[in-house]
């Protein structure tokens, strides 16, 4: 972070890994004192008028502002719906800021603002208050999007890192990766032709189906910046749990598989949209499987997993029989994703 001239942002502190940790808590956690930002979830959980309730907020800046699967408005409202969905919460308002770059054409935001629409639509979430800046041509790159979203937190309900317990399985809800290759594909222009789409989604009605029908849920996540390696390392990092992931079992497109290892890349760090792990009680791991299963969003669910006493390490057996330690991300091999 720090440069000839002094200390400065770097991209890299955007990326979800490293940098943007030692970020948030070596300034903003300084500053801000509140228990629920202390906790660094996606959602704050509180109470008022007796009953709990979430909220969250995010900025999506992804370029190119539509990608095969998605665009920039269905990523903000997703994005938002799930980051309320995997902590307990059923999403249900959203507030909306535009940040919107002089000379971006009014069509091109008409249909930005329609995907919105039918994201929301497609979430159960209605969009109750939007806002809109206009800056000056070449300070925004087309258009940035703040979303806000709330929901109540369903009664009963315990999740969090305090709750996992050495033995709980984990499950990945369905392929990973697919959503930060699909963005560097249509940004980069490497002349490859894959089958890849992003897999932007909303989560809330898979994770409510999981809730409902099954026990032994300990904690849920889900998978964007940093992808699965990225987020696993803060989980054990929180709970003082090693984990063990099974490099076999974690669910990857042969496409790609085959395009992450061209471009030199590794699929457990590259960001997903539409897919979540899930800390399960061993006994009731099989389960939440099947479960999963019967979703069109959990269909290529997997067992990936298991906590065990240590160190609050992850550590990854390889397909030929080895071991080697997964590290949160560092550097920034794709910015702009989110």
């Amino acid at each position: 972070m720090r440069s000839n001239g002094g200390e400065t942002i770097q991209l890299g502190h955007g990326d979800g890994g490293v940098l943007t940790r030692q970020l948030i808590k070596h300034l903003f956690l300084r500053y801000f004192k509140s228990t629920q930002i202390q906790e660094m979830d996606d959602a704050a959980v509180f109470r008022t008028g007796g009953r709990s309730g979430a909220i969250t907020t995010d900025t999506f800046v992804v370029s190119p502002l539509f990608f095969p699967g998605g665009d920039i408005g269905r990523l903000s409202v997703c994005g938002t719906v799930n980051d309320l969905a995997v902590n307990g919460a059923v999403p249900r308002y959203l507030a909306a800021a535009f940040t919107i770059e002089e000379g971006f054409g009014v069509p091109v935001l008409e249909r930005i603002v329609r995907s919105m629409a039918d994201a929301a639509r497609e979430s159960g979430v209605q969009v109750i208050a939007a806002d809109t800046k206009v800056v000056e041509k070449g300070s925004a790159d087309g258009i940035f999007i703040t979303t806000t979203g709330y929901g109540p937190v369903r009664r009963g309900l315990r999740l969090g890192v305090r709750m996992i317990r050495s033995g709980d399985r984990l499950v990945v809800s369905g392929n990973v990766g697919e959503h930060g290759l699909t963005v560097l594909l249509a940004r980069e222009q490497f002349g490859l032709h894959a089958e890849i789409r992003s897999d932007c989604a909303p989560l809330a009605d898979v994770i409510d189906r999981l809730l409902s029908e099954c026990t032994g849920i300990r904690f849920l996540r889900d998978l964007t910046r940093g992808g699965l390696a990225t987020a696993l390392t803060e989980v054990a990092e929180s709970c003082g749990l090693d984990v063990i992931v099974e490099e076999s079992q974690v669910p990857v497109s042969s496409a790609c598989a085959g395009v992450a290892d061209i471009l030199g890349l590794d699929p457990l760090y590259l960001a997903c949209e539409g897919k979540f792990l899930a800390v399960v009680d061993a006994r009731y791991a099989e389960e939440a499987l099947c479960c999963l299963r019967q979703h069109p969003l959990g269909s290529g669910a997997k067992l990936v997993g298991q906590f065990r006493t240590g160190k609050g390490q992850v550590f990854l057996r390889t397909a030929v029989g080895g071991t080697r330690r997964l590290l949160p991300l560092s550097g920034r091999p794709l910015p702009r994703i989110c």
